[in-house]
C-alpha cells in the first residue's frame, strides 16, 4: 500500500440498516491480531517452540480520538456504549479493503483543556467473525 492520506481512513456505524461515517474522528487505529497455542513438548526439535496452526483467538480493535461534529454520532455512539449493544461497523482503508463486522464500543471517554474544544476517545472490540473486501 502506498502513502495515504489518514482523513481517508473511514469508520462508520450501522444505522437504521445504512452505514454512516462517524464525525470528527481526526486520528483512527485498526489494529489485528491472532493468540497463538503453543503446543511444544519434550520432543520438539531443539526445544523450540512449536505453534498449532489455526487454532488460536483472531480479534480485532478500532480506537479513534476527534470531536464530534453532529449530535447524531455523538447521540448513537453514547447510546450503543450505555446500552452495551453490539452493533455492525464497517472499517475503509483506502487501497487496502473494506473489515466489517460486529463490534462493541469498550471505552468512550470524554475530556478538554480550557482554553480547547471538547473532545473524544472511542475504543471498539470485535464480537464475533469480521469480513473483508478488498478495494
Amino acid at each position: 500500500m502506498v502513502a495515504q492520506r489518514g482523513r481517508d481512513l473511514l469508520v462508520k456505524m450501522e444505522a437504521n440498516g445504512a452505514f454512516t461515517t462517524v464525525a470528527g474522528l481526526r486520528t483512527k487505529r485498526l489494529a489485528f491480531n491472532s493468540e497463538t497455542v503453543d503446543v511444544t513438548d519434550a520432543d520438539s526439535a531443539g526445544r523450540w517452540r512449536e505453534l498449532l496452526s489455526a487454532a488460536g483467538v483472531q480479534r480485532a480493535s478500532v480506537s479513534g480520538a476527534g470531536i464530534f461534529k453532529d449530535a447524531a454520532s455523538d447521540a448513537a455512539m453514547r447510546a450503543a456504549f450505555f446500552s452495551g449493544a453490539i452493533g455492525r461497523w464497517q472499517f475503509l482503508v483506502p487501497d487496502f479493503g473494506i473489515v466489517e463486522g460486529p463490534f462493541q464500543i469498550t471505552a468512550l471517554e470524554y475530556s478538554g483543556a480550557h482554553d480547547g474544544e471538547v473532545t473524544f476517545d472511542v475504543s471498539l472490540e470485535s464480537a464475533g467473525a469480521v469480513g473483508f473486501a478488498a478495494l
